[in-house]
């Protein structure tokens, strides 16, 4: 099972650097960019993938989706110059928990 989270931790990491590469594609646009969008979403979907081969989809899906988006929302934060507020963090904050609290449901 550690396997598992280890590949989906992988999955989010490759997500989040696609993404964050779609944003200096700019509309892709720019060739390095882009192509760092479609490496990064082609090992993040492989990962996943094989992270389904162990862990059920709803609880895997929910924790690449969720870490994954705080992380870009914080990295658009820390270094992209977007703004940041208490209800953006709040909301941050409640991704996080979700995720938490669906684990714990999910180990019964």
């Amino acid at each position: 099972m550690g396997y598992a989270y280890g590949l989906l931790a992988g999955a989010i990491a490759a997500e989040v650097a696609g993404t964050t590469a779609m944003k200096y594609s700019e509309g892709f646009t720019r060739l390095w960019p882009s192509i760092g969008t479609v490496v990064g979403y082609l090992i993040a979907f492989t990962l996943l993938a094989q992270t389904l081969k162990t862990l059920s989809v709803g609880t895997a899906y929910a924790i690449w989706a969720g870490v994954g988006t705080a992380a870009v929302a914080l990295i658009g934060i820390l270094f992209l110059g977007e703004s940041s507020s208490l209800v953006k963090i709040a909301g941050i904050a409640l991704i996080v928990a979700g995720v938490v609290v669906l684990n714990l449901g999910g180990a019964h």
